[in-house]
């Protein structure tokens, strides 16, 4: 082969890694959904999609934080324990009135993040060491709060779980909106430049003068309060208590969706509507094995699988 076909063929693979990364997960949501269409009894339906809709919201907007924790070159492990912490503090504080409850519940998100930055930021501990000590931590506080499993009865919480607006459930509207929210900082704002120019290079932003510790709290507050937010959310739409298992392996679902929408791990980049896309590729895998009488485990062996794919993808190209 002569030098100018290898050069043409590597110039090939690095197109198709590049489209692969940029767009490899809308084609994957596309297949799955041409094939549960195809495939799967009643899957083309009003109630099927409301329902694939309100289960796939949590999932997006813990996502949403990941992006921004993952996007300054670091990561939260501690995601699904704030969403334990926060439908924990949920069932303690219902007493004094459902908003009082959710304004507490976000609250003990923010000071599990703070604590995250702060362990980032100010002394330096490795994010993953950081976070995975709050991940132990909160789970951990989330059971001392609440042992077991308690009922939520509160209309209000009812309501947030289960009502909806021109026929599109709250949780949905809730999700998409701090989507586009999150979506506008990253790309419009000061801090979304920062925040990005920090991942890219951490020692250079430095010396930059930009405020590298203040926005690395901010990051992981922000991902703390996404996190509590979707653990109410869960918490109304199952009306229920439980931090035994809410949020178990939630970290995985996050990541997952963060670099199959082509965040790298790397930092310095943040995709949103990837992200987004992502999330909804879970569920549509998790809901195709589940539909298809595949056990649960299966998923989480997919996931796996998806995520080796795309960071061998992010590789590829970074090489490039």
């Amino acid at each position: 082969m002569t030098e100018l076909a290898l050069r043409r063929s590597e110039l090939d693979r690095a197109r198709v890694m590049r489209l692969l990364q940029d767009y490899g997960v809308y084609a994957g949501v596309a297949v799955l959904f041409l094939v549960n269409v195809a495939l799967t009894p009643n899957f083309v339906s009003a109630e099927n999609f409301r329902t694939q809709a309100v289960q796939v919201a949590p999932v997006m907007i813990v996502a949403l934080g990941m992006a921004l924790a993952i996007g300054s070159e670091g990561v939260d492990l501690s995601v699904g324990s704030v969403m334990a912490l926060s439908t924990s503090l949920i069932s303690l504080y219902l007493g004094y009135g459902p908003w009082i409850a959710v304004l507490v519940a976000v609250l003990g998100g923010m000071l599990v993040g703070l604590a995250n930055g702060s362990l980032i930021a100010f002394i330096g501990v490795q994010p993953i060491v950081a976070t995975l000590a709050l991940m132990v931590a909160g789970r951990g506080a989330a059971l001392v709060l609440l042992p077991q499993l308690k009922d939520v009865r509160d209309p209000g919480m009812a309501a947030l779980g289960s009502g909806s607006v021109l026929g599109i459930p709250y949780v949905v509207v809730i999700a998409v909106a701090l989507a586009v929210a999150v979506a506008f900082t990253v790309r419009r704002t000061t801090f979304g430049r920062r925040l990005l120019a920090i991942g890219d290079s951490r020692p250079a932003a430095q010396l930059a003068g930009l405020p590298v510790r203040r926005v690395l709290i901010i990051v992981y507050v922000v991902c703390g309060a996404l996190a509590a937010v979707a653990g109410v959310l869960a918490t109304a739409r199952l009306t229920a208590s439980d931090p035994t298992s809410l949020g178990t392996l939630m970290e995985l679902s996050a990541i997952t969706a963060v670099v199959v929408g082509g965040t790298p791990l790397s930092g310095g980049r943040v995709r949103i509507g990837g992200t987004v896309a992502g999330a909804i590729l879970i569920q549509l895998l998790t809901a195709t094995l589940i539909k298809h009488d595949l056990p649960p485990s299966w998923t989480q062996i997919a996931q796996a699988i998806v995520i080796v794919a795309a960071v061998y993808a992010a590789r590829e190209r970074g090489k490039r």
